[in-house]
C-alpha cells in the first residue's frame, strides 16, 4: 500500500485547529490503496496550537506534529515538514479549509495516474480589496514577465511525488518561494481549479505589509531583472540631463537664459532620486546575498512527536545520513 503525507503549516490557529483537522482527516481517509497521515507544522505559535493539536493526536493515530522553536515564516514550515514528511507522497496544504479537503481523493487519484505535481488554483481572487487586487495582479506581472514562469492563480495546495519532494530539500537556497520552485523544477503535472471558500476560524494573520515583503523575497530570489532597471534608469538620466544641458546651453548663448537654478534644481533632483533608487534596489539583493552566504538553518525544531530534544535541521540531515551508510 502506498502512503501519503500531507504537511500543514499552522501559526495561531488554536481557535479552529481541532475542527479542521477532524474535517481534513475525513476526506483524507476516503482514498483507497492509500494510506493517509497528516504532519502539523506548528511554525511557533504563540496560543495553544501546540497543545490542542497534541490533544488531538492522542485520539487520531494518523496525526503528528512538528514544533518550531520560533515563528520562521510559512516558506520555512514547509522546507521543515517536507524534510520529515515519509510516505510516496506529500500533499501541501492551509488548516483554514480555504485549501478544499474534498479535493485530496482528486489530487491522490491523479497522482495514482503518473502525475508527478497536482496543482490546485484558484478560480477567482477570494474576498480582497481593490488595492489588494491590483497589487496581486502588479506582483504576477513583475514576477511571469522576467520568468518565464507562469504561476497566477496558483496556490500552495498540492501534491507532489517522492522524486519532487528530495529534489525540492535537495534545492540550497535559504531564501525560497514555494510555488515558483515547483514550477521552475518542471516536472509533470495536473491541474484542479476550485473557488476559495470563507475561511474557517479567525482572520489571517497575513498584513498588506507581510505579503509586500514577501512578493520581494519572492521577485529577487528568482529573478535579476530589477538590476537592469538600473542601467534603464541610467539611460533616461543620461538622455534627460542631455536635453535639459542643451536647452540650458542654447539659452545662455542666444542671450535667453533665465535668472535662477530651476533647472539645476531638478536635474539634481532627478539625478538624486535615480541613484537613491538604484542604490536601495542594490542593497535589497545584497541583503538576499547576505541571507545566503551566512548558510543557517532555515528552522530549528523544538518539538517532534513526543520528543522534547532540540535538534538543528543539519543535526537531523546528518543523522539521517549515517543512518543509511554501511
Amino acid at each position: 500500500m502506498r502512503s501519503v503525507t500531507i504537511v500543514i503549516p499552522v501559526y495561531n490557529e488554536a481557535r479552529s485547529i481541532q475542527e479542521n483537522l477532524k474535517e481534513i482527516l475525513k476526506y483524507a481517509r476516503d482514498t483507497a490503496d492509500v494510506s493517509v497521515r497528516i504532519l502539523v507544522v506548528n511554525d511557533g505559535s504563540s496560543d495553544n496550537t501546540a497543545e490542542l493539536v497534541y490533544e488531538l493526536s492522542v485520539s487520531e493515530k494518523d496525526i503528528d506534529i512538528l514544533s518550531l522553536n520560533r515563528n520562521f515564516g510559512k516558506e520555512a514550515a514547509i522546507k521543515a515538514g517536507l524534510d520529515y514528511a515519509s510516505g510516496d507522497a506529500v500533499i501541501v496544504m492551509d488548516s483554514d479549509l480555504q485549501h478544499p479537503p474534498r479535493l485530496l481523493p482528486q489530487m491522490i487519484e491523479l497522482w495514482k495516474q503518473g502525475a508527478d505535481v497536482v496543482e490546485c488554483s484558484k478560480t477567482g481572487c477570494e474576498n480582497k480589496t481593490f488595492i489588494q487586487a491590483v497589487l496581486r495582479n502588479f506582483f504576477f506581472i513583475v514576477f511571469e514577465l522576467p520568468t518565464g514562469l507562469a504561476i497566477r492563480d496558483q496556490s500552495d495546495f498540492k501534491l507532489l511525488d517522492r522524486k519532487v519532494v528530495a529534489e525540492y530539500c535537495r534545492l540550497p537556497e535559504h531564501t525560497r518561494f514555494f510555488r515558483g520552485l515547483i514550477r521552475w523544477m518542471g516536472y509533470s503535472s495536473a491541474q484542479i481549479y476550485f473557488d476559495v471558500p470563507e475561511r474557517s476560524g479567525g482572520n489571517t494573520s497575513w498584513s498588506l505589509f507581510r505579503l509586500a515583503r514577501y512578493a520581494v523575497s519572492a521577485i529577487v530570489s528568482f529573478t535579476s531583472f530589477p538590476l537592469h532597471i538600473i542601467s534603464g534608469c541610467g539611460l533616461l538620466t543620461f538622455l534627460l540631463s542631455m536635453v535639459f544641458g542643451g536647452k540650458a546651453l542654447f539659452d545662455k548663448l542666444s542671450g535667453n537664459a533665465v535668472d535662477g537654478f530651476a533647472t539645476v534644481i531638478l536635474l539634481i533632483l532627478f539625478i538624486g532620486s535615480a541613484l537613491m533608487f538604484s542604490i536601495g534596489l542594490i542593497g535589497i539583493y545584497i541583503a538576499q546575498i547576505y541571507d545566503e552566504v551566512k548558510s543557517r538553518p532555515s528552522y530549528i525544531v523544538s518539538r517532534k512527536g513526543t520528543s522534547a530534544d532540540t535538534v538543528s535541521h543539519e543535526n537531523a540531515c546528518t543523522e539521517r545520513k549515517e543512518d543509511k551508510m554501511p
